[in-house]
């Protein structure tokens, strides 16, 4: 009989001899979703004209259906994307913004989100006030301050992340948005990483706008995302290809929609398997997403414990502002030095050799409050306590080498 954490890996089809510590860049995509996935494209490509233009919009508003009550928003109000790069784009590229206005963004900000920022505040000619969030963080209160202290009369948007992505520590963002708010200053959620980590409630949370992925934590296949929009900006935001949708006769969330949902032949079936990955991940435990949210949780915080113990190393923020990833500070290795990045993924030396040398997966990235190297952690259910402990006995090995 398989243990339990041999029955819960069994659902993936993950590499069985790589430690695999990195859900968090590209998530994983259980077999039982895929499988949908993959019968999904084979009726697409038996028939693309009845799949297309004949079943397409049902099928779609049913996936819209679910993911809306997973996400606590109107599923009018929701429109599917490839991924939150391009949920970010289509908002802040259709934002009316005038020379000497200001965007704020954290200096834990995803690098792609912040090229765009910095994208449209250049051709606007407006200026990014970057809000340096130290990390080590006493507590959740001194981002809410900071963001706070960079609030001018010319304040126009705040790009806020849900859950930081390097250093993976989740935000206040409620209390952020209500304080925007009372400063008229209008809200874009970088919710890359929330849905499926921690509980989300759009309609509660009240931003904007809220982008976020679904093959992350959700667990969907690759190549979908969604984006929020108010509804009363809807009509402002386009996406960045215009096509059919653009005099199609709709009107209001509806021609928003088609307008990001169709923009010419694309393969929609990862969307459509949403809901296939959300019913999994919520019946693979007994207790449904509040279970898999907690193990996880449970998971990364015992892992964060024993790296630091092993170590030797100091936690950089409270176990509160952890969901099911965590970031720490890598001990210098004088041997294995930062490189030149030869493509926008350029891997750091220590992650490369952690992987052909120990069958490691786990990201060692840049902290961006010191500018040292930090390495992130995740917990997915097909992680257990062992992989972790592999992972500080392949770093002792270069620390004290």
């Amino acid at each position: 009989m398989l243990s339990d954490s041999a029955r819960l890996k069994a659902h993936w089809s993950l590499d069985p001899e790589v430690a695999y510590v990195n859900h968090g860049s590209f998530g994983a995509c259980p077999k039982v979703v895929l499988a949908e996935l993959h019968r999904m494209q084979r009726e697409l490509e038996d028939e693309p004209g009845t799949f297309l233009c004949r079943k397409a919009t049902d099928r779609l508003a049913a996936a819209r259906e679910s993911l809306g009550a997973f996400v606590g928003a109107n599923p009018e109000d929701l429109a599917f994307v490839s991924n939150v790069t391009e949920a970010l784009n289509a908002v802040l590229r259709a934002m009316r913004l005038n020379e000497g206005d200001e965007l704020i963004v954290s200096n834990h900000e995803y690098n792609a989100s912040r090229n765009v920022l910095d994208f449209v505040a250049e051709r606007a000619k407006c200026h990014v006030v970057v809000v340096e969030i130290p990390f080590p963080i006493d507590g959740p209160n001194i981002v809410v301050e900071r963001m706070r202290e960079a609030i001018t009369p010319r304040t126009r948007l705040a790009l806020v992340d849900h859950v930081t992505s390097a250093t993976g520590m989740v935000m206040p963002l409620k209390e952020l948005v209500e304080m925007f708010h009372a400063s008229g200053v209008a809200v874009l959620v970088d919710g890359a990483h929330a849905p499926g980590m921690i509980p989300v409630d759009i309609e509660t949370l009240a931003p904007e706008y809220y982008a976020a992925n679904c093959h992350k934590w959700i667990c969907s296949p690759k190549g979908a995302g969604f984006l929020y929009v108010r509804r009363d900006l809807q009509h402002e935001v386009r996406p960045a290809v215009i096509s059919h949708g653009a005099n199609c006769g709709l009107e209001g969330n509806a021609r928003f929609r088609e307008e990001f949902e169709w923009m010419g032949t694309r393969d929609i079936t990862p969307w459509l398997a949403v809901p296939v990955a959300l019913e999994f991940m919520g019946t693979v435990l007994p207790g449904g997403w509040d279970e898999v949210r907690a193990r996880n949780h449970a998971l990364v915080v015992e892992a964060r414990n024993l790296l630091v113990e092993t170590l030797n190393i100091t936690p950089p923020c409270p176990d509160a502002m952890l969901g099911s990833l965590a970031a720490l500070h890598l001990p210098e290795i004088k041997d294995l030095k930062p490189s030149v990045a030869t493509s926008a993924l350029g891997l750091d030396p220590i992650q490369e050799a952690l992987f052909h040398d120990h069958k490691i997966e786990v990201p060692v990235l840049v902290c961006p409050d010191s500018g040292g190297r930090i390495f992130r952690v995740s917990a997915q259910l097909y992680n257990t306590i062992d992989d972790y402990a592999r992972l500080a006995k392949a770093l002792q090995q270069y620390i004290n080498a």
